[in-house]
């Protein structure tokens, strides 16, 4: 009974996150999504790996919580925006596939293959930021950040891994 509670608790959180997640103020998502990335990639950002995101736009989007951002680089920084007159390359994903892929508890050519994971635009491009994604390490995030995404990722694994009645 509890394992069938978990399971639809994961399954139904984005339809739950749905509505509050798209009445948060573009600036205050921006804002969250900045410090949040540039904490991930702070070494990255450091080293320059970015630079090949200059002038170019990323689009990410959340379909199942009907989120898109865009993201690019300029001055040294990850730049986030809400509307872009052009896309390069699109990454998009239900969230709990986002969330398995940050926690590390799925791969994210397992899912594109799976076409859970869509990229879509400049194959290239794309390849580039899947390549930087996989190089994150996870153990230079704050521990509380690194825990509470690997136990929140195995959480999403355990509930989507109860089979449906």
């Amino acid at each position: 009974m509890f394992n069938q509670l978990h399971s639809h608790l994961v399954r139904k959180a984005p339809s739950l996150l749905r509505a509050p997640a798209r009445w948060l103020p573009f600036a205050l998502q921006q804002k969250m999504m900045g410090s949040l990335l540039t904490t991930i990639f702070s070494e990255a950002l450091a080293d320059g790996d970015f630079e090949f995101l200059t002038g170019r736009w990323l689009q990410i989007e959340v379909r199942d919580l009907q989120l898109v951002w865009f993201i690019s680089y300029a001055d040294s920084r990850l730049v986030i925006a809400e509307k872009t007159p052009h896309v390069d390359v699109t990454f998009s994903a239900e969230l709990n596939d986002l969330v398995l892929i940050a926690g590390r508890k799925e791969d994210p050519d397992s899912l594109f293959f799976q076409r859970r994971l869509r990229i879509e635009g400049d194959t290239e491009l794309g390849l580039e930021v899947k390549n930087l994604m996989d190089s994150i390490d996870l153990t230079i995030l704050p521990s509380v950040l690194r825990y509470g995404l690997q136990d929140f990722a195995s959480f999403v694994q355990r509930g989507l891994a109860v089979p449906q009645p």
